[in-house]
């Protein structure tokens, strides 16, 4: 599609006229016109404000012109995954695993790759090919060329460091002691707990970027840990395969 076919469907899904579009972006409602008969399209400033509104790359506004990979993990982009930057607006270069939030979440080029190996298995890598594939291309994304210029000098690593400690003082009988914490988009962990009162409720959003692990019990048997966590809470839980009869052990406002 291109820009006035973008524009015009994300308005009728939105269920908004283009009057309601043009007051909501700051425009006429000619202009709005305009767009969507593909006589002009707008301006940067506005393409902004209709990227926030829509919750859609700038991007896929233009229809699609640039095939975007994060540059962090070299995973392709799409609009659900993108990561976000402090103020809530897409950041078109990274993904929701590696930005969260105006924060980047890796520092460790091994323990990225350690994470992305799993998932490149399951794609039919073979685990060597995924860690040689891993180690000759992260170098050339713009994050590691950057590193020293974007790094934090360690403050979210430290972060981590106090919510492992955290997790750990609790001492929840056969979970292991947690030894790291991963970025975990909420829409993939999101798992619905029945509380003592029958009622079922989730805690995550969505589109959120937390902290967490999968650990397997010290009981055995095939339920494992999940550990959940960002700034207000950690959540801990068990559940079977694939995330199946999920159970809540603990949530704990920090």
């Amino acid at each position: 599609m291109n820009t006035k076919e973008v524009i015009f469907e994300l308005r009728t899904k939105n269920g908004l006229s283009q009057d309601e579009l043009a007051e909501k972006v700051f425009v006429t409602r000619q202009a709005v016109s305009r767009w969507e008969n593909g006589e002009t399209v707008p301006n940067t400033e506005t393409l902004k404000l209709l990227s926030e509104l829509f919750g859609v790359s700038i991007n896929t506004l233009l229809g699609a012109p640039h095939k975007l990979i994060c540059q962090c993990c070299g995973m392709p982009l799409e609009d659900d995954i993108i990561g976000r930057n402090q103020d809530g607006t897409l950041n078109e270069d990274y993904c929701k695993w590696c930005y969260a939030d105006g924060t980047y979440t890796y520092s460790d080029m091994d323990e990225l790759i350690d994470v992305c190996i799993p998932h490149m298995v399951k794609e039919g890598f073979s685990e060597e090919q995924a860690r040689a594939y891993m180690k000759e291309m992260l170098p050339k994304l713009d994050y590691w060329k950057r590193y020293e210029e974007l790094r934090d000098d360690g403050q979210f690593e430290e972060f981590k460091k106090k919510l492992i400690d955290e997790i750990n003082a609790l001492h929840i009988e056969g979970l292991p002691k947690v030894e790291k914490l991963n970025a975990l988009v909420g829409k993939y962990v999101n798992l619905e707990y029945r509380l003592p009162n029958g009622m079922k409720v989730k805690f995550l959003d969505d589109e959120k970027t937390y902290l967490g692990n999968q650990l397997e019990s010290e009981f055995g048997g095939e339920r494992c840990f999940g550990v959940l966590s960002d700034m207000d809470f950690i959540l801990i839980c068990t559940y079977g395969a694939d995330g199946a009869d999920p159970e809540l052990v603990l949530y704990k406002k920090r």
